[in-house]
């Protein structure tokens, strides 16, 4: 059996030695604080019409193997780490039965390409879990609140004053709102949201019907 040292050092391991020791160094710069591990997350939705061949092409196969929904960064690395030990076992207990030089980088090549399609669903399932970690979730912006309904707070809305709340999956908003008088508003009445006010971070509303 080779030793666990010259397996590290040799073809194949040798190749995800080096890139493991990438991954380390890239480690410490984020430890530091030097670089942002979650900013490339894996998320991704394919779309047909996508104009970047090569992008869509990345997209589909981190899809199709399981390995979407935490940052890439982390599936790198676990897909180096993986890749690392397998191979480097596979050195240490196969590679040193065969004999002569090209049997060898003919199976050490043959061992690379198995170490990663088996790191590939070990690192899926691995993940799986921690996808809750890397939810994103997208804020509410004032915009998007322009043409959804909302209940008036104050007995009447004008042109000068106005409060009413808006229902966001269980949770109420306050918002300050004015209306064109006169109107029909009312408290407890429905209306709908027609602008937002940068300038006076109001929004204007209407009277349903």
């Amino acid at each position: 059996m080779v030793s666990f040292l010259d397996a590290v050092v040799a073809f194949p391991t040798a190749i995800f030695t080096t890139l493991l020791g990438v991954v380390a160094f890239y480690w410490v710069l984020a430890l530091l604080g030097l670089v942002d591990f979650d900013s490339g997350e894996t998320d991704l939705d394919v779309d047909p019409a996508m104009t970047d061949p090569d992008l869509g092409s990345l997209a589909g196969i981190i899809v199709a193997f399981g390995l979407q929904g935490v940052p890439l960064s982390i599936v790198f690395s676990l897909l180096v780490l993986l890749s690392w030990t397998l191979t480097c076992m596979g050195a240490m207990w196969l590679l040193a039965l065969l004999p002569g030089t090209i049997p060898v980088y003919v199976g050490g090549t043959l061992l690379a390409l198995a170490s990663v399609s088996l790191a590939v669903p070990i690192a899926a399932r691995i993940l799986k879990p921690l996808r809750g970690l890397f939810v994103t979730h997208a804020a509410i912006t004032n915009a998007s609140l322009v043409g959804q309904h909302c209940k008036v707070l104050t007995q009447t809305v004008d042109e000068k004053s106005g409060r009413a709340e808006v229902s966001q999956r269980g949770a109420n908003i306050n918002i300050r709102v004015w209306a064109h008088t006169p109107n029909p508003l009312a408290r407890g009445s429905t209306a709908r949201i027609v602008a937002y006010e940068e300038a006076n971070a109001r929004y204007r509303i209407e009277a349903d019907g």
